[in-house]
């Protein structure tokens, strides 16, 4: 396992050192809730990360490497410096909902950390990751120790449970054409590589929906043929964002 030292200028040096595609697709990711109406979860206050995670060991996990599971004890809060992190919900019979996709930099996990209940969902890498954390009871002594964090976790959760409300109101009220519309503008922003590719099958959108492979495949490949987007084997690439959202907008055919 790969561990390094984390420093206060670990971020910068991160940013520094990625390929410049990587660069874009960072400085991309953060116009995303302002293309899609979603609520900007990330924590974007790097000084208030390195706040909280100061004197952590960062640790370089792969792709398919779990966080945590659903029902887990909530011992730690993490900080994900580089990398994507998939948070799911499972049934009690297995079946998966994906909840949201998290990107670096970002908190995980810190609802659980706060009150120390029960994990409420599954977080797991899905793509190779550098990871920090941090003890419960460290966590809740640097927010004691910090209004600024404090009020900074404050916002944090408060984002989350709006994130939350919106997820909730997207799946009671609009169709899932209107759904599937508003999820590929969101992973267009956070995870399409420089040419514009989305890596993900149509299974895990389905995951994302709560619906089948089938009624997914079945919009897909109407939309491909009005070249609102265009799909490869694993890959999605958006070609038409204006008409997808109008569809996320109003849940209506826009032509």
């Amino acid at each position: 396992m790969d561990r390094t030292s984390f420093f206060a200028d670990k971020i910068v040096w991160l940013d520094a050192h990625r390929p410049a595609s990587r660069r874009a697709s960072v400085a991309k990711q953060g116009v995303a809730a302002a293309a899609t109406g979603a609520c900007d979860q990330s924590f974007s206050d790097r000084d208030l990360f390195e706040l909280l995670f100061h004197n952590c060991t960062a640790e370089r996990m792969p792709a398919g490497r779990h966080l945590f599971l659903q029902e887990d004890r909530s011992d730690r809060v993490f900080g994900l410096i580089d990398g994507s992190v998939e948070i799911s919900i499972y049934s009690i019979d297995g079946q998966k909902l994906v909840a949201n996709v998290q990107t670096a930099p970002n908190v995980i996990g810190e609802i659980g950390a706060l009150d120390g209940g029960l994990r409420t969902a599954t977080a797991i890498c899905r793509t190779d990751c550098i990871i920090v954390s941090l003890e419960r009871q460290q966590l809740l002594r640097r927010i004691e120790d910090s209004p600024l964090l404090a009020r900074s976790m404050l916002r944090l959760v408060c984002r989350r449970v709006r994130w939350v409300s919106e997820s909730l109101g997207d799946q009671a009220f609009l169709n899932i054409e209107a759904r599937l519309a508003k999820r590929l503008l969101l992973l267009d922003h956070i995870l399409a590589d420089p040419a514009g590719w989305i890596a993900i099958s149509q299974s895990e959108i389905g995951e994302f929906l709560g619906a089948t492979r089938e009624s997914v495949n079945k919009l897909l490949n109407g939309w491909r043929s009005r070249s609102l987007i265009d799909v490869r084997r694993g890959r999605i690439k958006v070609t038409n964002a204006r008409i997808l959202r109008k569809l996320a907008a109003d849940g209506e055919d826009a032509f």
